[in-house]
C-alpha cells in the first residue's frame, strides 16, 4: 500500500509544477497580446490628430492621455 506521505509529496510537487508551467504560459500569452495591441502612447495620439487633419498641441495630447488613464 502506498504510504500517505508519499502521496502528499507527489500532490504538492504536481501543484508546484502546474503553477510554474501556468506562469510561463500566461506570461507568453500576455506578451503576444501586448505585441498585437500595444498600449496607446503620445506618438499614437499625435498621429491620430494628424490623420484627422489637425496639428495637436501638447495640451491636447496631455488631455487625451489623462482622460485615457482616468478610465483605465
Amino acid at each position: 500500500m502506498v504510504q500517505w506521505w508519499l502521496l502528499l509529496i507527489a500532490g504538492i510537487g504536481a501543484l508546484i509544477v502546474g503553477f510554474v508551467i501556468g506562469f510561463f504560459v500566461i506570461r507568453h500569452v500576455f506578451q503576444k497580446q501586448l505585441e498585437k495591441n500595444p498600449p496607446v502612447n503620445r506618438d499614437m495620439i499625435r498621429e491620430m490628430y494628424r490623420q484627422m487633419g489637425r496639428k495637436p498641441s501638447e495640451r491636447d495630447i496631455t488631455r487625451v492621455m489623462e482622460a485615457m488613464n482616468k478610465y483605465k
